[in-house]
């Protein structure tokens, strides 16, 4: 009895009794509340465990690895606070709750995260190479809430972490400087990830050079050339460039243009736009613009042609120009129409 009253600050025998019944009254009172709330939930989420819900999965999880620790704490928390306990004591005991709380408490942040980036992004993807990406982002975010986590119990604790922080101040800025282009590249394939300018299977340009995407890394994303070669891009370098993805382009717009002779009557002349209109019209997957006598050239009355492919898929463009050149060709065979072709007429002086 004498060493448990030692614990205590001068109080008397009957006070230290009292105190400790209310301890246990407390701690008892609790523990029952909380196996009766977490019967409750049980009972509650039964037939969503029967589903197997992915939601219903996390929070059941995170209610027995980090809620109940949590509200178990807090029950401890409370009966201590009705001991009258010594100065060394009590801080002693308060150390051990600041610990305990801000681990579960990061536990739970850690999951919440871990389940929403999982639920959003992993379980949605099915690329191999990008699901191992985000697996990766979210050890690097684990990562950093810990340390964060370790940072504010030391600061609880009385530590001065801005002192030891600023000691390593020099250290900090040679380590930011030689891992800055790193992490601008991870910044930078998060943008990507999550706003999406392009994804693995788009065919894109950026500036001169073109291909379709392959893998989009933590640090480079390799795109594929129409020629064959592996072209590697730093992320940075992709989200500061201004990249045209033509997977998102939902019809092309297609000019060109052709020449008839300078010999060619003008009723014919009139007739080629209507002409060439019914020959789009025709195509599937077409939709005509217009068709004019756009100007005379060096050899050539030069039409120009303009109309869309309702397709982003590059070879049905050039099936359908090509049908469209074959009969243009056709009809203009039909009605003698002379495409024009590069000429120079010499005219002779006969002079004695």
């Amino acid at each position: 009895m004498d060493e448990i009253k030692k614990l205590f600050s001068a109080d008397t025998t009957d006070n230290v009794w009292i105190k400790l019944s209310i301890f246990a009254f407390i701690i008892i009172l609790g523990f029952i509340i909380i196996f009766l709330l977490k019967k409750l939930y049980k009972t509650m989420i039964k037939k969503e465990e029967e589903k197997k819900s992915y939601l219903f999965q996390f929070l059941d999880t995170a209610i027995d690895k980090t809620i109940i620790p949590i509200l178990f704490f807090g029950v401890f928390y409370i009966a201590f606070n009705y001991l009258n306990l010594s100065e060394k004591v009590n801080r002693y005991i308060q150390i051990f709750f600041i610990i305990g709380a801000t681990f579960f408490g990061l536990k739970f942040f850690v999951n919440l995260i871990s389940f929403f980036i999982e639920l959003y992004f992993i379980n949605k993807e099915s690329d191999a190479t990008k699901i191992k990406n985000l697996k990766g982002v979210l050890v690097v975010l684990k990562v950093l809430i810990w340390g964060l986590g370790f940072i504010l119990i030391l600061d609880n604790l009385g530590y001065k972490v801005s002192t030891v922080l600023a000691g390593l101040g020099i250290g900090g800025i040679a380590v930011a400087l030689a891992a800055q282009t790193i992490f601008k590249d991870l910044f930078s394939y998060f943008i990507i990830i999550f706003d999406k300018p392009f994804e693995v299977g788009d065919f894109i340009i950026v500036g001169d050079l073109m291909g379709t995407v392959e893998t989009i890394g933590l640090k480079t994303t390799r795109i594929r050339s129409i020629s064959g070669e592996e072209m590697i891009f730093s992320n940075s370098d992709l989200t500061d460039s201004r990249v045209k993805n033509f997977k998102r382009m939902y019809n092309r717009r297609v000019v060109f243009s052709i020449g008839v002779t300078y010999d060619t009557p003008l009723e014919k002349l009139k007739q080629i736009p209507g002409i060439i209109k019914n020959i789009i019209e025709s195509i599937k997957d077409t939709k005509f613009d217009r068709a004019h006598f756009f100007k005379y050239g060096d050899f050539a009355l030069i039409y120009e042609v303009v109309y869309f492919v309702m397709s982003s898929d590059y070879n049905r463009y050039m099936d359908i120009q090509q049908e469209i050149n074959f009969k243009i060709k056709e009809e203009f065979d039909r009605l003698k129409i002379e495409f024009a072709y590069p000429t120079q007429t010499v005219y002779l002086n006969n002079v004695r």
